[in-house]
């Protein structure tokens, strides 16, 4: 006789191991949803932190200021201006790379005068005052160059406006944008030099300046200007003026403003004696000036012949 179960209900130990399959079967379930959601979690925090990251990255580069050349027509750290205030024209200095010395004259009968200043230092105010007539004579009538260093050194007394960068910058816009405007706006950020202790010319003022010196591009001047786009350079030019060497000079770097070097020898006469500056470039010349040039009509005394 056979044991046939068939249609026959299960027995209590086959119901016990059905339901222990059943609750094995539902625990992996489990477990493999929790392992499921703790791999989405995870993925999930993952992304998070690198959109996080990925924001900071973006808001540190964006703050980084932009790496721009250095102004065109300043290849040497300096714009060299010579007969009718023409400046000499030059390639902008990349970032990174070193300055170009200016080439000396052909012409042995032409004085190179080099001025390393500062628009806030009240000294670079006084020589220009007593000198810059003379200078814009001898310039003018192409018996000399004059190469202009702008340098910053006297930003802590302009009351945090960093008057001394922002002028020097305003200066390198003409030179980028307008280098046979330079002259004129040189002496004018002179004629208008705001005291030590206070916040200085404003950038509205600048670019006032700007336009009354007859800067061409105006509009690229002024922008230039707000955005204190030279600003790295004026920074980098400044160092390196002060940590020398000084091409073509007797003094291996400038410790002082205005730094004035006159056929590669340094002045260290009177800032504010016009007749005594005349006689260093006369003796530094080695000739004294043309009978055409010394009538060239001055308010300043043209150089006199050599000692």
């Amino acid at each position: 006789m056979t044991n046939d179960r068939s249609g026959a209900q299960p027995t209590k130990n086959e119901k016990r191991a059905a339901a222990r399959e059943k609750a094995q079967q539902a625990r992996l379930e489990q477990k493999k949803k929790e392992r499921r959601n703790r791999y989405l979690l995870q993925g999930g925090i993952i992304l998070g932190i690198l959109a996080a990251i990925a924001v900071v990255v973006m808001v540190v580069v964006s703050s980084i200021p932009k790496t721009y050349p250095g102004p065109a027509n300043m290849l040497s750290d300096g714009i060299r201006i010579g007969a009718g205030f023409v400046a000499e024209p030059t390639a902008a200095l990349q970032p990174g790379e070193s300055p170009v010395a200016s080439e000396p004259t052909e012409d042995s009968d032409v004085v190179d005068i080099r001025i390393y200043l500062d628009y806030f230092c009240p000294a670079c105010g006084a020589f220009e005052e007593a000198n810059n007539d003379q200078i814009a004579t001898w310039v003018d009538s192409g018996a000399a160059t004059l190469e202009i260093h702008p340098v910053s050194i006297l930003d802590r007394a302009s009351l945090n406006s960093q008057y001394s960068t922002r002028a020097a910058n305003a200066a390198a816009c003409v030179a980028n944008y307008s280098p046979d405007s330079f002259f004129a706006y040189n002496s004018l950020l002179f004629e208008n030099q705001p005291a030590e202790g206070t916040t200085g010319l404003d950038n509205d003022e600048l670019k006032a300046l700007a336009k009354e010196a007859g800067v061409a591009q105006l509009g690229s001047v002024e922008t230039c200007i707000d955005d204190v786009r030279f600003k790295k350079w004026v920074n980098a030019a400044t160092a390196r003026a002060f940590e020398g060497p000084l091409p073509n000079a007797d003094i291996e770097r400038v410790e002082k403003t205005p730094t004035v070097i006159v056929n590669g020898t340094a002045y260290t006469g009177s800032i504010n004696d016009p007749a005594e500056f005349a006689k260093f470039v006369s003796t530094q010349s080695g000739n004294a000036f043309t009978d055409e040039q010394k009538s060239t009509p001055s308010p300043s005394p043209s150089p006199s012949p050599a000692a």
